[in-house]
């Protein structure tokens, strides 16, 4: 099974987990299943998802998709993310 694992900086846990939350029929779209979702216990501004994927190529084009830079500016994502296409 494919994975996607992705580590980003938020301006605030309360302000950026709504919007994360409400663009999960997005990643379904793209066929990303939350696996796992932390939040370094030494930094709570720094979140790490780890996704399963349908497809890496899906999950890909979605990674790269202007829909989702904008959910994450209106998130308060403070960095580019590292994402990384495992298998």
């Amino acid at each position: 099974m494919p994975y996607v694992l992705v580590r980003h900086k938020v301006t605030d846990w309360d302000g950026w987990k709504p919007v994360y939350d409400e663009h999960a029929p997005a990643r379904a779209a793209a066929g990303l299943k939350e696996e796992h979702l932390f939040r370094n216990a030494d930094n709570p501004h720094e979140i790490i998802l780890l996704f399963s994927a349908d497809n890496l190529d899906k999950a890909r084009r979605f990674a790269e998709s202007a829909d989702l830079r904008d959910a994450m500016q209106r998130a308060g994502v403070m960095d580019q993310p590292d994402i990384y296409f495992l298998s």
